[in-house]
């Protein structure tokens, strides 16, 4: 029997939840969803208004309203995306509080006045004084005399400039016999018998890996310089450095491995086909916690990828519902942490079709992230602790809720999708509980995911598998440095010079965090 509207409301209403600060936290959300509805819906009737007007109006009300007309789907195509972004920039914040450092203390804001220019920067002072016509004294025709100065500060720029390195290398004979001529050695270079050296190799994968700067831009800058540089050339130049530094993403991979916890997340790569008209889709994956981050490319997204990087590992698997980490997971093996932000997102996609039972979800979900806020400046052994004492007591009952509606929507429908998607991945998504030192998403991998996104804005594709590895092994150094607040230009700069000379058992000196410790401790 088909059931009436109004015995659908009175059934959604009977399976409210009991709890008092759910309710409150209910009443709110849909107080506040009301009051934007509202505020939409009264930017709507205007703007429907001023097209009106634009159509069946007079001339001249035409007129008045073609700039408003202009704007119109673009505010429409705004809407949509701001509300999307409110939810986002919540569920971020949440996250972000939530992995601060304990003590860690937010600064205050002041207004929006300038910021003082950072200290390092050199600064060339130029005089500006009183022209002699006018050091009379408008009183009494006295010469006026300098008593102080004001300084007016700017901050000015000055392009990019290259110079030639000469490496002089000494020859030595013998003088008696005229034989045995000795040249002294040359370091060892980035690129054997190459013309670029550390620095100008630093700026080309900095500026293509960092900046998101494809390289026939490059040539482009290079060429305002005088410097005649092919793309091929700084692409062959790519080539050469990636397997150089490949064996600091290897000590990166083998510390990561033997941590106790790795986010992982994964997104599409268009790869160039050997005829070079069509692409195909290969995966970049992404693997990290607090101290590294490592991409992996693959020709496709099968579960070999994951299963070969991730083999023998033991720790805690954060990520999403992929079937391809089903293998890795079980006993002797890692352990799946599943990620509420997957979760939450899909009870936010059904609210437009079932928006009470989409806020009871968000409210239950809200309160487990409030818990996150409190505890995020503890320990992680306190924290698990709150967890267990605070959260758990609200999973049992979003547990109950979530089985008790499940009967009651149809599967297939936005909220039987989400009610399905919880309860299927329920296991894994309580798993955060255990351990402090785990999240209750996986934010951290969605964030290291973004600036692999954003380059592909700007290079497109990639030209070959062989050309998405190489963009790997350079991305893994660049957002791990990004991740210790470490310049790559600086970082790059630094290790080419030195790598082809250090010893292979003490590269773990020249990783990321390493390098940043023992640059502070030189300082001081």
């Amino acid at each position: 029997m088909k059931m009436t509207d109004g015995e659908a409301r009175s059934l959604d209403l009977d399976h409210l939840p009991d709890d008092p600060a759910l309710l409150h936290q209910l009443i709110l959300d849909l107080i506040a969803t009301l009051q934007s509805q509202q505020s939409d819906i009264e930017k709507l009737r205007h703007q429907l208004k001023q097209l009106q007007r634009y159509q069946f109006g007079s001339k001249s009300e035409r007129f008045e309203a073609l700039e408003e007309q202009k704007l119109l789907f673009e505010q429409l195509r705004n809407l949509a995306g701001d509300l999307e972004e409110e939810v986002e920039t919540d569920e971020e914040a949440d996250e972000r509080e939530a992995a601060e450092a304990p003590g860690e203390k937010k600064a205050n804001k002041k207004g929006h006045g300038r910021k003082p220019f950072p200290e390092h920067l050199p600064r060339k002072r130029e005089e500006f004084p009183l022209p002699e016509n006018q050091c009379e004294c408008p009183n009494c025709a006295g010469r006026l005399e300098k008593i102080g100065e004001e300084i007016t500060k700017q901050l000015e720029y000055v392009p990019a400039s290259f110079h030639v390195r000469e490496l002089v290398r000494f020859k030595y004979a013998c003088k008696q016999c005229r034989e045995g001529v000795v040249t002294s050695d040359l370091p060892p270079q980035p690129i054997d018998k190459g013309i670029p050296g550390p620095g100008f190799l630093a700026q080309v994968i900095t500026s293509k890996y960092a900046d998101h700067l494809p390289l026939n831009r490059q040539v482009g800058i290079y060429a305002r310089n005088g410097i005649d540089v092919s793309r091929a050339t700084l692409c062959d130049w790519v080539g050469k450095i990636a397997p150089l530094l490949e064996p600091l993403v290897a000590a990166q991979i083998k510390e990561l491995l033997g941590s106790r916890k790795i986010h992982s997340d994964d997104t599409v790569v268009p790869v160039l086909e050997k005829d070079r008209k069509t692409t195909k889709q290969g995966r970049l994956w992404v693997y990290g916690n607090e101290t590294h981050i490592v991409y992996d490319y693959t020709p496709n997204r099968t579960r070999d990828g994951p299963k070969a990087f991730l083999k023998g590992y033991r720790g805690y698997l954060q990520a999403d519902a992929y079937a391809g980490y089903n293998d890795l997971i079980g006993k002797k093996k890692a352990t799946l942490a599943g990620c509420w932000a997957h979760a939450r997102r899909k009870f936010v996609e059904a609210e437009d079709s079932d928006p009470l039972r989409s806020h009871t979800a968000l409210a239950f979900i809200k309160e487990l992230y409030r818990i996150e806020k409190e505890w995020r400046k503890v320990d992680a052994n306190t924290r698990a602790a709150a967890r267990q004492s605070l959260a758990l007591p609200i999973l049992d009952k979003f547990k109950s809720w979530l089985e008790d509606q499940s009967g009651r929507v149809l599967p297939k429908s936005p909220m039987g999708e989400a009610i399905g998607y919880a309860l299927n991945q329920w296991e894994s998504l309580v798993v955060y509980t255990q351990d402090g030192l785990l999240h209750p998403d996986n934010n951290f991998a969605e964030r290291a995911m973004r600036h692999v996104v954003v380059g592909r804005l700007n290079w497109k594709f990639a030209g070959s598998d062989s050309g998405g590895a190489r963009a790997a092994i350079i991305y893994s150094l660049v957002a791990t440095c990004k991740l210790h607040e470490i310049d790559p230009f600086a970082y790059f700069r630094d290790v080419l010079e030195r790598l082809p000379s250090h010893p292979i058992n003490q590269i773990h000196e020249l990783l990321p965090h390493n390098w940043k410790a023992d640059r502070a401790a030189s300082e001081d």
